[in-house]
């Protein structure tokens, strides 16, 4: 495909996404995440034929023009789709494959000083919400989405749907995911909900009582009250914290 063939289909591809693209026209004059990508190739281009610095004063010059720093030694796929731009970082090793959506403030970053593939894989049909951080090198699967403002440190399987930080998954091949064990809750509040939980299960155990069965409290009404009240305390603290 000829340079301008490939220029032909990305601002057709943004017409095709964005309902704020009135014509081929005004995406070529106005996208600044289009230019970013042009930009690239050709970084890229300098940067495989070994002229490193030449690449990396090329990528400098677009990162000025656009508001996106992507490293040249980065992978770029066909018809990524840079939405309004600003602030998007991409790392060195990361991999971006084809029809990928990216929002202004996305991070495709590494998590320490090791070398080798220290940045992410996005494979094909990602959509990234704007201001999420997906770190390391890690895999965000086919055709997943991650919410706006997550924090991305672990594999995200193909046709699901990530939120929160750190990010847990909330819906896979279009079922929503529910957890039901505070374990799988990975954020600061998950030691808190794991103690919370084991405690009602040492009280119901205590009192002799199943899971989803009455408790049968003590007979005399101060004890009743009591531990009603803790109980109930513990439980909307837990169902709270499993809903996140």
């Amino acid at each position: 495909m000829s340079v301008l063939e490939r220029m032909r289909e990305d601002i057709n591809s943004i017409r095709e996404r964005d309902p704020a693209a009135r014509s081929r026209l005004e995406i070529f004059l106005c996208y600044p995440g289009l230019w970013a990508v042009w930009y690239h190739r050709a970084s890229h281009r300098l940067w495989r034929a070994n002229l490193r610095l030449p690449a990396r004063i090329l990528s400098q010059l677009a990162r000025f023009f656009t508001g996106v720093d992507i490293h040249p030694g980065a992978l770029l796929g066909r018809r990524l789709f840079i939405d309004h731009a600003t602030g998007v970082v991409i790392g060195e090793t990361a991999i971006v494959g084809s029809d990928v959506t990216i929002y202004q403030g996305v991070t495709l970053g590494g998590t320490g000083k090791g070398h080798g593939k220290r940045h992410p894989t996005v494979c094909d049909g990602v959509f990234i919400g704007n201001n999420a951080n997906i770190l390391g090198n890690i895999t965000v699967g086919e055709n997943s989405r991650v919410g706006a403002g997550s924090v991305v440190l672990d594999d995200v399987p193909p046709n699901s749907t990530v939120v929160g930080v750190p990010a847990h998954i909330v819906y896979r091949a279009g079922q929503r995911v529910l957890i039901t064990d505070p374990h799988e809750i990975k954020d600061p509040l998950s030691d808190a909900l794991i103690a919370l939980s084991a405690r009602v299960e040492e009280m119901e155990q205590r009192l002799g009582a199943q899971p989803g069965q009455a408790v049968p409290f003590a007979s005399e009404e101060a004890d009743r009250t009591a531990y009603r009240k803790e109980l109930d305390y513990i439980r909307d603290y837990v169902s709270m914290g499993e809903g996140i």
